[in-house]
């Protein structure tokens, strides 16, 4: 069970969640002995550094996992248009430095953005399913990071992914099936409403992302709504579903156990890090030392 935070560099935060007196350089170590996981978004918006890679490597305790946010380049300007070398570029740009800590992918996709067969599908094939392949695939990256590029893997280690939708013509079977024949995971995102959401289980993990309880990144989570999140987790974890399951297909037949990732991202008004810390002490999730 991986409960944490979209991002970490908040000035709202520094006060509130932070000490008032932490450094800005070590907000990311203070953060990590807090939670479990924490969800990379710096890489939507533009392609980040190896060194920052291995920074935050260094920065977070052993046992430490992140999640990592695909660039928005594929997701929202191509489309997943000719997409080979961007994805080379984004797998260069140091994700493989994160070494044991790297967890899911997460591919986030624009409302604006409707389900296409032959572009996803292609996508996903076109997606290495593990670092040595990520690393292979670094290889052809193009100019845009030629001065800043990481192409090895120090493991070979299976890559993960999360697929994130804002569209209503995505909730259709055969997108879910085709997430299930690739194993890639549909992501389940409370947007307060604004956008769909469903919870079928599509791979051997799940993927949580609460945007915010009654206003979009702004609310916070009440007590009976960390309730409600905490014994649907505890279902998805045993691989089952609720009874009151919102579903497009049918039931899972099984109930393998399943990892569990959940990040809070109603950062507005620094509800995120405390609504994270409430649900993580449901599943005996404490935090680790902090050494000022």
């Amino acid at each position: 069970m991986r409960i944490g935070i979209s991002g970490w560099n908040y000035a709202g935060w520094r006060g509130v969640f932070y000490p008032a007196q932490l450094p800005h350089r070590r907000e990311l170590e203070f953060a990590s002995r807090a939670f479990n996981s924490i969800e990379i978004n710096g890489s939507f918006y533009s392609l980040q550094w190896p060194s920052s890679y291995q920074r935050w490597y260094a920065d977070t305790p052993p046992g430490f996992l992140f999640s990592v946010k695909g660039p928005r380049f594929i997701t929202h300007m191509k489309k997943l248009r000719e997409v080979e070398a961007p994805l080379a570029n984004f797998f260069a740009s140091g994700v493989l430095c994160l070494r044991e800590k790297l967890g899911p992918i997460l591919w986030q996709f624009p409302p604006n953005f409707g389900w296409n067969p032959e572009r996803f599908r292609a996508f996903f094939e076109l997606l290495p399913r593990d670092t040595v392949a990520a690393a292979k695939l670094s290889l052809r990256h193009d100019d845009k990071v030629k001065d800043r590029i990481w192409t090895k893997a120090d493991a070979r280690r299976p890559l993960r992914y999360a697929v994130e939708i804002r569209h209503p013509t995505f909730l259709v079977p055969e997108f879910f099936a085709l997430l299930r024949e690739h194993n890639i995971a549909f992501v389940f995102a409370d947007t307060a409403g604004k956008w769909p959401y469903v919870e079928d289980l599509t791979a051997d993990f799940a993927y949580c992302r609460l945007h915010g309880d009654e206003v979009l990144y702004v609310s916070g989570y009440s007590e009976p709504a960390i309730s409600w999140w905490a014994k649907r987790l505890a279902h998805w974890r045993d691989g089952k579903q609720p009874r009151d399951a919102k579903l497009v297909t049918p039931r899972p037949q099984t109930s393998a156990p399943h990892d569990v990732y959940i990040y809070f991202d109603n950062d507005a008004k620094v509800h995120a890090p405390f609504d994270a810390k409430r649900l993580a002490e449901r599943f005996g999730i404490t935090a680790l030392p902090f050494a000022s």
